[in-house]
């Protein structure tokens, strides 16, 4: 733990720029209600969300500094968001900071029994921020950025500037989102769940030839609790996934994604992989996105 702090500490520690969702999650544990039923849940949290976010709090807690690049505001509830990541040392460049509108706002019930989790949520649909709205000099020693395809226009310019500046680029696939096709030419790193379909894709090895089209030289597809299929480099194979009782799976994509960008600065990218998925396991074991961190 020692260590671990000296290195959130030290001005050299690795800079990660997270573009994309920022919501306020209200999660709740609890089974799925029936029509008309009232429930009651046996825990709950609130924490700051989104794909980028939370991938954002796990790379500053393996010791880097992490920033956001979303939609913020100034709405009263954004309190909770900006101090939840105040807790976790995760900075906000905030891309609309004088807008009022409420933030989206995530509302999730985690199922006791299975770990599962059901989403209701608005995304970043009405909170679409243009590239004029990026901070000046937002990339200054940056070493990876990732994308998780929720401001479009945004992330082009993002994704574009990096390129020139050799900074890696990293995609969080959850989904297939229109636009990701113009992101694609500048991606070193293409980390997609088994819902990523882009057009005309309907298997794994369709989105492997449509993604290899684009030059990607590392690609991945996630399969919850089955393993890891990659492409690297022309060489195929497959990443083991721990094999766990699961509390609660929500946010372990994203935590994967932020612990493959901790290590895909020092490791493999098959190691990167196996280690990231090791820590997404982790979280599965406890309620909520935030509570695995203060288990270590």
């Amino acid at each position: 733990m020692d260590n671990l702090k000296s290195k959130i500490q030290n001005p050299k520690s690795p800079r990660g720029l997270f573009v994309g969702l920022v919501t306020l999650d209200l999660i709740y544990l609890a089974d799925p209600p029936k029509n008309n039923q009232k429930i009651v849940a046996t825990d709950y949290t609130v924490a700051a969300g989104g794909p980028a976010t939370n991938a954002a709090v796990t790379f500053s807690h393996l010791g880097n500094q992490a920033t956001v690049l979303g939609v913020v505001g100034s709405d009263p509830m954004t309190q909770l968001i900006r101090g939840d990541l105040a807790n976790y040392k995760v900075a906000i460049a905030d891309l609309e900071p004088t807008t009022d509108l409420a933030p989206p706002v995530s509302s999730i019930i985690v199922t006791q029994a299975t770990g599962e989790r059901a989403v209701v949520s608005i995304n970043s649909v009405k909170t679409q921020a243009s590239s004029a709205s990026i901070p000046p000099d937002i990339l200054q020693n940056v070493d990876i950025v990732l994308i998780d395809g929720h401001q479009m226009m945004v992330s082009y310019s993002i994704a574009e500037m990096a390129k020139a500046k050799n900074i890696p680029v990293v995609i969080d696939g959850g989904s297939w989102k229109p636009g990701f096709e113009q992101i694609l030419p500048f991606v070193d790193y293409a980390i997609c769940s088994a819902n990523f379909y882009p057009p005309n894709c309907q298997t794994g090895e369709d989105i492997f030839a449509y993604l290899g089209g684009f030059d990607i030289p590392h690609i991945a597809i996630t399969h919850g609790q089955k393993p890891i299929e990659y492409l690297s480099c022309t060489k195929t194979g497959i990443v083991d996934v721990p094999q766990i009782q699961a509390v609660d799976t929500l946010g372990a994509g994203d935590i994967f994604h932020g612990a493959f960008c901790d290590y895909i600065l020092r490791e493999s990218f098959t190691d990167a992989l196996a280690l990231a998925v090791n820590i997404a396991a982790d979280s599965c074991k406890s309620f909520g996105t935030r509570r695995w961190m203060d288990l270590k």
